[in-house]
């Protein structure tokens, strides 16, 4: 991480631990808000207003968070507004990196070589962790936001004439609903795999679980209702929210995590549900499942050798392929 603009030690993956050794997950720490006219938003500062080619996201396909935004990117059709970076699978010693690996990209917008170098243009003093998603601008020079929640609200109401209007991913109408759904999805699922990958103790680990696993048949239940997607056939950000997390559970929770009741596969609704979110035009654009593989089993602490699956074979999203055999 950072402390005081420097970086130290070597990247880590466990980020804090309660006394039962549980996972807790950093609270981002820049949270200003684009809106049609700079006016601030619900946190933060004014002054970020929305014009086509002042903002640039930072992400990498890794990473469930950064996935979100860049699904809420291609759906508010704002790809032309909004330029993107992509940092490569593997993760270094100082953390995320910009490079030549495929579907990876140089730092086009500050040339930098880390994510983290990103945080100290903001702030040259700044302490904490170098996360993606960031979303940054280019007049004032700064990182306006890094919470991938507060991203996603943005694209959707943010940017005002640049966007799609005949998508609603926060509709008025659904809003309590959606907001019920994110505040259970988050610490059980979206997170709950992350506390069961990184819990330090088997009582953590259990607990984590238990949740994600309870989650998973509430969500198969409540697809049972209705379905394809949370509230019938209109994409909203409990879907992304969901998605992102669904896409990476086989070819990484279920193994490397230890999430290993089930598979996503071994759930009818919640299998219906990827293949749904996968047709919808320029989702499936977002998913590098390579890069998926390559990052979370870069991660040291979990993986020391650092041997990359060649499986599993993931309905929708293409064969498994060798590249090479061993000698």
């Amino acid at each position: 991480m950072l402390v005081n603009g420097k970086w130290e030690s070597a990247w880590q993956p466990i980020q804090a631990s309660d006394k039962k050794g549980a996972f807790q997950r950093q609270v981002s720490s820049f949270r200003n808000w684009v809106t049609p006219d700079g006016s601030a938003g619900p946190t933060g500062r004014g002054g970020f207003k929305a014009e086509a080619g002042r903002y640039h996201l930072y992400v990498a396909l890794t990473c469930p968070w950064a996935s979100r935004t860049l699904i809420g990117r291609k759906l508010k059709g704002l790809e032309d507004a909004i330029s993107v970076d992509v940092a490569e699978p593997t993760l270094t010693e100082q953390g995320w990196r910009f490079g030549a690996y495929p579907g990876a990209t140089a730092d086009r917008v500050n040339g930098a070589t880390y994510v983290h170098e990103i945080y100290t243009r903001a702030d040259p003093v700044h302490t904490g962790r170098a996360t993606v998603p960031v979303l940054w601008d280019r007049e004032s020079g700064t990182i306006v936001n890094n919470e991938s929640a507060d991203i996603l609200r943005m694209l959707n109401a943010g940017f005002g004439r640049l966007a799609r209007h005949d998508l609603d991913l926060y509709p008025q109408v659904l809003r309590s609903r959606i907001d019920a759904w994110s505040e259970r999805i988050y610490p059980a699922l979206n997170n709950g795999v992350y506390r069961a990958g990184f819990a330090s103790t088997q009582g953590a680990y259990e607990e984590a679980f238990n949740d994600v696993f309870g989650m998973l048949d509430a969500l198969e239940a409540h697809l049972a209702t209705g379905g394809p997607l949370m509230f019938g056939s209109q994409v909203t950000e409990t879907d992304i929210r969901l998605f992102v997390t669904l896409v990476r559970f086989d070819a990484a929770y279920h193994g490397l995590f230890k999430c290993n009741l089930r598979r996503i596969v071994d759930y009818p609704r919640l299998s219906a549900f990827l293949a749904a979110m996968l047709a919808v035009p320029g989702v499936r654009e977002t998913v590098n499942i390579d890069h998926i593989k390559r990052g979370y089993y870069s991660i040291k602490a979990l993986n020391p050798n650092g041997i990359v699956p060649v499986g599993p074979d993931l309905p929708g999203l293409g064969p498994v392929t060798v590249a090479s055999k061993a000698a």
